[in-house]
């Protein structure tokens, strides 16, 4: 008897979706080439041309937009489900990891949110502690297309407890991924014998080895054919470590990730790769939203416009981001003045997270302050010292690369290190001395006008994610946590500025880049930096 021909399975994927449903970007109020809307169109061309198919999310997908989070926070008339749910359910996804993300509005909301979804929320490394009254996540799924048995593993950083208010993960431990994958794997191999074996994601490639062990899990655990994974909002269309390959697709709907596998039967029973391919499927301009799912969307969509359309405060001057990364500015110190309020921290950090914020003279809206600060964080104060202080700066400083001869070439940004990881001290005055190696850059590090004492003790300011020694910032890891702001700091720095009326007009210039050559050449990056952004 002859054997069938080859039959091609493909994967669709998605992650780090945080809210995007409306190709729109709530803090301009423009279009944007992204969403879930426009990567339903693309998923459609792709199961027309495969009907052979699985479609998974790889987690971060109930926060992140303001749609989600008044959603999340106010709700309103009608409005009982999630939309991102309601979305996904009508594209038909087969399931979701879960993202640490999900837990950011607490332990109700992501059980809500999860009960609304037609599909299973999985992670191999959540497990329940005895007799918690949480709901147990499945570690996999199973699905059969045209005979061929597939296997999907969940997996989630295990970073939650770290980032969390306790309550908002309570009942929940988080394992290593690694050993959670390997023990699943060996579980799902020898119960259920898939034909193929992917692992679905929400941790990175690479860095910190707890956080982002997907490298580790592709070259140390046996029997995976193939990754896709999130969390680090990167992009990767394909990558060979050993027999797996591995695939990153963009966050917040930028692009749509496929994988192909070509499998032949064996003679006996089941099926066996022969080839297996991975590319990222871009969202444009020109590709058309899915009317089905903007009319899902749209009274959340509603809801969220009212509500950021709200004036609550004045600028006394026109104010920019695009600088911020590079010097201090006015913007960046109005997110540190509410940060040293609600503390009464003696220093706070603060990083500039969205470089596209610009601000008119006059009425300041509840978006424009919103776009300042686009992380559902929370506000920590953490008792810390000089020598914590001054080992957070050179970590932030390396964002930059060094010029020990010539500052007025670049590149001078170092693309290694995430923007919005770069972090900024009030309460203290420093220079950042880029003819230094990194690691002892920060000089003139002064405090109360005085040189800063490695042994001074301070109340320090920072968020959630820093508390918990993310992006190398493992000198706050282990530091006694003094108070947590009930509220997140967005809510927080809408709340100052609806009471205190007016942002700050100018800097206090409490930090600054030397040499003033390298200065200016990080200014022309910074620029040339928004301006390709802004015409993307």
């Amino acid at each position: 008897m002859a054997l069938a021909a080859e039959l091609k399975i493909t994967l669709l994927a998605t992650t780090d979706l945080h809210g995007n449903l409306f190709p729109y970007d709530y803090y301009t109020a423009q279009p944007a080439a992204r969403g879930l809307a426009k990567i339903a169109t693309l998923i459609q061309t792709a199961r027309a041309e495969n009907p052979n198919n699985l479609l998974i999310d790889c987690g971060d997908t109930i926060q992140g937009t303001p749609m989600e989070a008044v959603y999340q926070e106010k709700g309103g008339p009608g409005l009982e489900h999630d939309p991102m749910m309601l979305a996904m359910n009508a594209i038909g996804y087969d399931a979701m990891v879960v993202g640490n993300h999900e837990f950011n509005f607490g332990l109700k909301n992501l059980a809500k949110a999860r009960a609304d979804a037609h599909f299973p929320w999985i992670s191999s490394n959540i497990a329940v502690t005895l007799g918690a009254p949480v709901q147990a996540f499945a570690p996999y799924f199973l699905k059969t297309i045209a005979g061929v048995k597939i296997a999907v593993i969940g997996v989630t950083t295990p970073m939650i407890p770290a980032w969390e208010a306790e309550e908002h993960y309570r009942g929940y431990r988080f394992e290593s991924g690694v050993d959670a994958v390997r023990r699943t794997i060996a579980e799902v191999r020898e119960r259920e014998h898939p034909d193929i074996v992917i692992v679905a994601a929400h941790a990175g490639l690479d860095g910190d080895a707890k956080e982002n062990m997907v490298r580790q899990i592709a070259t140390e655990v046996p029997g995976i054919d193939a990754i896709v994974f999130g969390h680090t909002h990167q992009q990767l269309a394909s990558l060979q470590l050993g027999e797996v390959l591995l695939m990153q697709p963009k966050n917040w709907g930028i692009s749509l990730g496929q994988m192909d596998f070509v499998l032949q039967p064996k003679e006996t029973s089941g099926w066996k790769i022969v080839s297996k391919s991975s590319r990222l499927i871009a969202v444009t301009r020109d590709t058309a939203a899915d009317p089905k799912i903007l009319e899902i969307g749209r009274p959340y969509h509603e809801l969220a416009e009212r509500y950021l359309s709200t004036a609550v405060a004045e600028a006394p001057v026109s104010l920019d981001s695009s600088l911020a990364r590079v010097e201090d500015t006015a913007l960046i110190d109005a997110i540190q003045q509410v940060q040293l309020f609600y503390s009464k921290a003696d220093v706070s950090f603060a990083s500039s997270f969205n470089s596209r914020v610009s601000v008119p003279r006059g009425p300041v809206t509840i978006r424009q302050i919103a776009a300042l600060y686009v992380y559902e964080n929370q506000l920590y104060a953490v008792q810390g010292s000089g020598k914590m202080v001054r080992a957070a700066l050179e970590n932030s400083a390396r964002y930059y690369n060094t010029c020990a001869s010539d500052c007025t070439r670049g590149p001078l940004i170092n693309p290694q290190i995430i923007g919005y990881n770069y972090d900024m001290a009030q309460g203290v005055d420093y220079e950042i001395d880029l003819t230094q190696p990194a690691g002892r850059r920060i000089r003139n590090l002064r405090w109360h006008g005085k040189p800063l004492d490695d042994n001074q003790p301070l109340r320090i300011a920072v968020n959630n994610y820093r508390a918990g020694g993310s992006a190398g910032y493992s000198m706050f890891r282990d530091a006694p946590i003094l108070w947590r702001s009930p509220d997140e700091i967005r809510d927080l720095v809408i709340q100052y500025y609806s009471e205190h009326k007016s942002l700050p007009a100018h800097p206090d210039n409490n930090w600054r880049v030397v040499p003033e050559a390298a200065l200016r050449t990080l200014e022309r990056e910074a620029l040339d930096g928004a301006r390709t952004v802004t015409q993307q």
